[in-house]
């Protein structure tokens, strides 16, 4: 039964439409035929929503449309319309990066179980593992570093209007942290210095005035995480020297500043500081080559010879820590993947919080059984002492391993069911893959078994799935099924719709950092705009 469309606009009247058989380009060319015009040069607006072409197969009924639905026809231009499905995508995927920063942040600031085989986890710049401020403060935290991991990618790539946008999305994230916590780190300062740079290469001369109330925010910022003349950096790492290239962008863009706010004299001081700075990062060609001779990349050895003051022993020192920092990273990695693959395992708190495993081995030192010690931490929120008291009380601890027991087999019924369910799908009888699979302890051995009973029967062997599937079934069935298995008594998967893409694209961006990045510049944009306002102050 056909539903009739009221349409108002640029075109007006009403048209009956079959909602489960329309697309939007059917839509589009019913109402563009009766304007004679072209499809592209109109956009249908229902429910204050942009009706897209790309909505591909989907049906009208699908987007949301029903009888009596109300349609907007706007004519366009062409070139307008890509313009206004463009800034819808935008929106959209800015949208989608808010919320999986947020999603992110909430996992991995609470102490929940991470749905991930990883945690993120704040790093002082010496790669230890901090915890500053409140639960709220560490979520805020942890969201402007995603927002502003995402926006120095994309200022890498010259997307500076994107970055920009990203940068203020960040901006709004740390003001969300307690001001005592967010002044102890340098991530905000390096933030304002980076939204001036979008203002500069994007030419906006009409943000000047805030450009130069975040550029002394951001000095003020940096010298209280850095110490008075960078000692407390300096201590940091060991009298390495990696902030002058942050030093010279800001103050270039003080430099900027000042000459588009008439102050020259202002100007002219910090730009010659600025072109100071630049001449003396400068590498030697016999250091670098000195270098890469040692098997050293050139990125790394010019990085390690600007934050070393050009010396090749220091830079030496400092490419081998930072090769040993990566690895130890890498090892620490892995530990932590462990420990939340044996964290999935015990499952999570009534309040969906992770088995605290700080506790656990304290249980586990004292003489209890590991298993059951994290069951009793898990049952009673990781307290401690309520933890100690049903390990010690029999009735409760009988209670725990009864528990233990029956999920245990619980979970070894799923396995099977899981595993049964797969081999019957490649073709081998049901009775007997149920006999194979209970007389052996793995898919791998159960498949052995039926492909050997296929051979010495007179039947044919199973076709087609047995052998796209042999050579891939080395046990994946069974762990497949366990870890599912664990996510379900846990209820860790399906509270949440999650963008998989868009937070991995996140976490991509905060790996691919690491602690001196910030301060990792090529400056051959700053070079040229150091000579460029040097000129015209001096005219």
């Amino acid at each position: 039964m056909a539903a009739k469309l009221k349409i108002a606009g640029a075109w007006s009247g009403v048209l009956e439409a079959e909602l489960g058989e329309w697309t939007v380009p059917f839509l589009k060319q019913q109402i563009a035929n009766r304007l004679d015009c072209a499809t592209d040069s109109i956009n249908l607006i229902c429910a204050g929503k942009v009706l897209r072409d790309d909505c591909g197969t989907q049906k009208l009924i699908e987007l949301g449309l029903k009888n009596n639905s109300k349609i907007l026809v706007t004519r366009v231009s062409p070139d307008q319309g890509k313009e206004l499905i463009a800034e819808e995508e935008k929106s959209t995927r800015l949208q989608r990066l808010r919320a999986a920063a947020t999603s992110l942040a909430k996992r991995h600031a609470d102490g929940s179980l991470p749905v991930e085989d990883f945690n993120l986890e704040l790093e002082n710049q010496s790669g230890e593992k901090v915890k500053l401020g409140t639960e709220e403060d560490q979520r805020a935290l942890m969201m402007g570093l995603m927002f502003h991991g995402k926006a120095k990618r994309l200022v890498k790539s010259k997307k500076y209007e994107d970055a920009l946008e990203i940068l203020i999305m960040g901006e709004e994230a740390f003001s969300l942290c307690d001001s005592k916590v967010v002044q102890l780190i340098d991530n905000f300062p390096i933030l304002q210095i980076d939204m001036v740079w979008c203002y500069f290469m994007l030419k906006d001369i009409s943000k000047l005035s805030v450009a130069g109330k975040r550029l002394e925010e951001a000095r003020k910022g940096i010298e209280r995480s850095h110490g008075k003349e960078s000692t407390r950096l300096r201590l940091l790492h060991g009298n390495a020297h990696p902030e002058l290239a942050l030093h010279l962008r800001l103050e270039l863009l003080e430099g900027i500043v000042a000459y588009h706010s008439g102050d020259l004299e202002k100007a002219k001081i910090s730009l010659n500081s600025a072109r100071s700075r630049y001449l003396q990062l400068q590498v030697p060609d016999e250091k670098l080559s000195m270098l890469m001779g040692m098997g050293y990349g050139e990125r790394a050895a010019k990085r390690a010879l600007r934050m070393n003051q050009q010396s090749i022993e220091r830079a030496v020192d400092f490419l081998v820590e930072e090769k040993a920092k990566k690895q130890q990273k890498i090892e620490d990695d892995i530990r932590r993947r462990n420990e939340i693959m044996e964290q999935k395992k015990f499952g999570v708190t009534p309040l969906k919080k992770a088995v605290d495993l700080q506790k656990l081995k304290e249980l586990v030192s004292i003489g209890f059984e590991k298993e059951l010690a994290a069951e009793s931490l898990r049952r009673n929120e990781n307290e401690m002492q309520k933890a100690l008291d049903d390990l010690t009380n029999p009735d409760t601890n009988s209670d725990i391993q009864v528990f233990i027991e029956s999920r245990k087999k619980k979970r070894l019924r799923k396995t099977s069911d899981a595993t049964i369910e797969k081999l019957v799908s490649l073709g081998f009888p049901r009775e007997a893959v149920v006999a194979a699979v209970g007389a052996f302890e793995t898919e791998e051995l159960a498949l052995n078994h039926l492909l050997e009973l296929s051979a010495t029967t007179v039947s044919a062997p199973p076709t087609g799935p047995v052998a796209e599937h042999v050579g891939s079934s080395s046990g994946s069935g069974s762990s497949d099924a366990a870890s599912k298995t664990v996510l379900n008594d846990g209820d860790l998967a399906h509270e949440m719709e999650r963008d998989v893409e868009m937070e991995d694209e996140i976490t991509g961006d905060l790996q691919s950092e690491d602690a001196f990045s910030d301060y990792d510049m090529e400056l051959t944009r700053e070079s040229e705009a150091i000579e460029e306002y040097l000129a015209l102050v001096l005219v």
